[in-house]
């Protein structure tokens, strides 16, 4: 009887030692796992939570006072400076082969944009193949939505269409000009469809406009040949190019102190040409809500754009009015060479 008692005590007593064992090997462990995750959820908040005072540039790093004065553009701040491409082109690229056709090509410096309708195909045949011919970028604005019958032309795969109905330049500009896209460019024309090239060179235009410096300027027009609106525009003889209208008679007289416009100080927008700078400026003023009328309604066309031009005076003065911080650097108006007309 003894002995068999000791042999269950002896078991009894091995069982609630083993038993024990695990117990305690689990608690082990289980303490293990929360510490652990702790401890890895405690270092990934506090990387997320680096990464995000580094995006909006309050982290306290070693680094930041050496890189303080880097700028980089919004949505950046996490990423190596080397990586990072600030701007684009409109160039198109080959799918196969990119070596060999870019040793081909020579850089376009300047850009063509255009709306376009189908009714005037031939005169823009004309203006496409001179600006191509002096190594310009091109792309059309289709605003009739055709696009497909230019496919016929020689040039038209060479060329960049964009299609959205009844818009007008200035819509698509706004949109698909961005300063940033097109900062490769030196000069930027944003012409409407029926202007006559006969006689224009875009090279010579180019040497004319780097030769004066100037920022926005047009092709003087030959009045017996065009449409004239406004007398300043007008070519004027023995003069490669005029930076103001004189007139003598009737109302309105312009002369030697007139400073504002049409005297002084305009550029029609039928076919005006940017610097890469001005554009940059330029951009930001056009006004998202553009007008939207059928292009076959002229008269409701231009009542909309006087519209327009109501709205953005009035938020001109309402935006100088609220910045406190802006000065106008061009007060009082002085004769300027950054507007002009080029004889062509």
């Amino acid at each position: 009887m003894n002995s068999s008692t000791c042999v269950s005590s002896f078991s009894d007593s091995k069982g609630k030692s083993y038993l024990w064992s695990i117990f305690l090997a689990a608690s082990l462990i289980c303490g293990s796992y929360f510490i652990g995750s702790a401890l890895v959820e405690n270092g990934y908040k506090q990387r997320i939570s680096k990464w995000q005072m580094q995006v909006i540039g309050t982290a306290q790093d070693p680094k930041s006072d050496a890189c303080r004065n880097h700028c980089r553009p919004l949505g950046t701040e996490s990423l190596p400076s080397g990586i990072i491409v600030k701007t684009s082109d409109l160039e198109m690229r080959p799918l196969w082969d990119f070596s060999v056709k870019l040793n081909k090509l020579k850089q376009s410096t300047s850009l063509l944009g255009m709306a376009v309708g189908i009714k005037q195909k031939y005169v823009v045949s004309k203006i496409v193949e001179k600006f191509l011919s002096c190594a310009f970028v091109v792309m059309l604005f289709h605003y009739d939505g055709i696009v497909d019958k230019w496919r016929d032309l020689e040039w038209s795969d060479r060329v960049i269409h964009l299609s959205a109905k009844n818009q007008t330049k200035w819509w698509f500009a706004k949109r698909f000009l961005h300063p940033d896209i097109v900062a490769e460019y030196d000069y930027v024309f944003l012409w409407d469809e029926d202007l006559e090239v006969e006689t224009f060179n875009p090279q010579r235009y180019i040497d004319i406009v780097k030769q004066k410096g100037l920022e926005i300027s047009q092709p003087a027009l030959n009045p017996a040949k065009s449409v004239v609106h406004h007398q300043i525009t007008v070519r004027q003889k023995k003069s490669t190019v005029h930076r103001r209208f004189y007139k003598s008679r009737g109302s309105g007289r312009c002369d030697d102190n007139s400073t504002a416009p049409p005297c002084i100080g305009w550029v029609e927008m039928m076919a005006p040409v940017f610097s890469k700078a001005a554009w940059r400026c330029v951009w930001y003023m056009i006004q998202v809500p553009s007008e939207s009328q059928r292009v076959d309604n002229r008269s409701a066309v231009r009542r909309q754009s006087f519209i327009e031009m109501q709205k953005f005076s009035k938020r001109w003065k309402d935006a100088v009015k609220e910045d406190k911080c802006w000065i106008d650097m061009y007060e009082p108006v002085q004769q300027s060479s950054h507007q002009i007309r080029i004889e062509s």
